[in-house]
């Protein structure tokens, strides 16, 4: 709301409240985060996905999604860690738990397996392995489209 000062001679200045246009922003700021698309959050710039003329793009996002990244080192990229696969049934013990906590079975989470191009395959089999021990059935594998 502006408001008129007046000092002494007779002069008259008016200042615009700003309170208002700042509440506004940081509304539009909340708001634009929300809605900020986070399928791609979990990608790693070190993880190069395989091209494949047969892969499209997901349909909406998977109920309870846990995503993996194998590296061509033969390494988990997990969260913000870095784990050898042969210590992925830790990790897998956890998720399974807090799954269960929340009422759920870990048979229904989605596995989401993004491994690099030139990683082997028998190391993208052992982490499905491992998962599967620890009850884990769905898995979605990544690639990135190539057009035919």
């Amino acid at each position: 709301m502006a408001r008129a000062r007046s000092s002494g001679m007779g002069d008259v200045s008016a200042e615009a409240d700003m309170t208002p246009m700042i509440d506004m922003t940081f509304q539009l700021i909340a708001f634009f985060m929300i809605l900020i698309n986070f399928a791609e959050s979990d990608s790693d710039d070190r993880i190069q996905l395989p091209s494949s003329v047969l892969a499209k793009p997901p349909e909406g996002m998977p109920d309870t999604p846990i995503t993996l990244q194998v590296t061509k080192q033969g390494t988990v990229l997990y969260s913000a860690d870095e784990i050898p696969i042969s210590a992925m049934g830790r990790v897998l013990d956890i998720e399974a738990q807090l799954i269960e906590r929340a009422k759920k079975s870990p048979s229904q989470a989605n596995i989401i397996i993004r491994a690099d191009a030139e990683t082997p395959t028998g190391q993208v089999q052992e982490v499905i392995k491992i998962c599967q021990q620890k009850k884990f059935e769905k898995f979605l594998l990544r690639a990135k489209q190539d057009t035919p």
